[in-house]
């Protein structure tokens, strides 16, 4: 005998939960943040004459966090999913997320419920269709320029580093122990052997610690280069 299939509750026309988010602690203890987004949607609510449900919030979490990880807004797609409310209103579409991939999930998921996302700065709107293609492709030009920007940044490194400018934080090491590591490996002398007499002669890292390692040492031997013009090696990497 075939199970039947529970029917999902239909939320009542115009019922909507809102949802707010701040993203650090202070936002959170001042309530600046939720208040501005609080009087946002509120006037947005008044002016479609909608009825609010009830208000879902985050409070000093990051936007780029999963959905998973921030409960008000997971208590806002139920709110959706279980029929309690039929729109979700948001001040901003980075309140929901700051990615596009995440937005549209969250967006899908309230759609596929038989909801709609509606921002009050208007860059969200899935209750019309024109809307929804809207939605689509202001959130791919924002995936494209952080796409662009990335690439840019990363051209630009290429460059430099075909310039020769040396990339990430330099670790300077006196060549006195540069030499040292090379002279001992050169012996035959195990990383872990060169390490442990660096140690036993408490000589500092090039960051300033205590403590030296195998890798760190194998690092510095064949990353250093030597300039012997300021008598210090610099090597890529840290410690």
């Amino acid at each position: 005998m075939t199970t039947p299939r529970t029917r999902r509750r239909k939320a009542d026309v115009g019922t909507v939960v809102t949802y707010l988010r701040v993203s650090t602690d202070e936002q959170a203890t001042s309530g600046a943040g939720l208040d501005a987004q609080r009087s946002a949607v509120s006037g947005e609510i008044e002016r479609r004459g909608w009825t609010l449900v009830e208000t879902f919030a985050d409070e000093g979490v990051s936007g780029s966090k999963a959905v998973d990880a921030r409960p008000g807004l997971v208590g806002a797609i139920e709110a959706i999913e279980s029929g309690t409310a039929a729109i979700l209103v948001v001040a901003k579409s980075d309140r929901l997320a700051r990615n596009l991939r995440a937005l549209l999930d969250v967006i899908d998921r309230v759609e596929r419920a038989g909801g709609v996302v509606v921002a009050v700065d208007q860059t969200i709107d899935t209750s019309t269709a024109a809307g929804r293609f809207t939605t689509a492709i202001m959130g791919g030009v924002a995936e494209l320029e952080r796409s662009l920007i990335s690439d840019r940044t990363k051209a630009a490194l290429a460059v430099r580093k075909a310039q020769g400018v040396r990339l990430g934080r330099p670790l300077s090491v006196p060549l006195t122990v540069v030499d040292r590591i090379t002279a001992e490996r050169a012996g035959g002398a195990t990383w872990q052997r060169i390490a442990d007499g660096l140690n036993d002669d408490g000589t500092p890292t090039g960051q300033g610690g205590s403590r030296w390692f195998p890798n760190t040492v194998s690092r510095i031997h064949k990353r250093a280069s030597v300039n012997r013009m300021d008598g210090t090696a610099t090597a890529m990497g840290s410690v």
